[in-house]
């Protein structure tokens, strides 16, 4: 499937979505590592391809340290960290604004919980016309069969689902 898809880097955005504490722990110690891990991986190549890299972190109420972004996770200064109360990254966030000012189309999604934000992203995005990549190893849920059928039969249908592997072979 890779070598079907067509990318235009100045107007392609990744997307990282829940990757704290809370959604993490949910999911095995090694399981969260190799995530974690794949995840820098693609964050680095996309920087040094120049495509914007935008946190999504959701808060529903007080912080506190279970609702933190995992230190794990590299984040340069400058990248937006955008706060969301909700599932999904666009209903109370700024996030589309910010896309379009960027002149944003493709997005990248990457998230910790596919039946959750990942889901939500995918629906809300398409919806509005963005075209969609999603990072099958780059997403997680603690419901195995859940993430399988979505990557497998529902998210098909609206986005290419590949590996971390070949984003990178994309890009460069």
């Amino acid at each position: 499937m890779a070598e079907q898809i067509s990318l235009n880097k100045k107007t392609t955005a990744v997307i990282i979505m829940d990757f704290q504490y809370r959604q993490l722990n949910t999911l095995p110690g090694e399981v969260q590592n190799d995530i974690i891990a794949r995840a820098n991986k693609v964050l680095a190549a996309a920087r040094n391809n120049k495509i914007p890299v935008i946190h999504i972190e959701v808060q529903r109420g007080e912080r506190i340290p279970e609702t933190a972004m995992h230190p794990g996770i590299i984040i340069q200064p400058g990248e937006p960290i955008l706060t969301k109360h909700r599932t999904g990254p666009f209903s109370t966030t700024n996030l589309d604004e910010i896309l379009k000012r960027q002149g944003v189309k493709t997005l990248v999604l990457l998230g910790i919980r596919t039946s959750g934000c990942v889901l939500s992203a995918v629906r809300w995005a398409a919806d509005i016309d963005y075209s969609l990549i999603i990072l099958s190893d780059c997403c997680a849920d603690p419901e195995e069969d859940v993430h399988c059928i979505l990557m497998e039969k529902i998210f098909p249908r609206q986005a290419s689902v590949i590996t971390a592997r070949e984003f990178l072979k994309i890009i460069g």
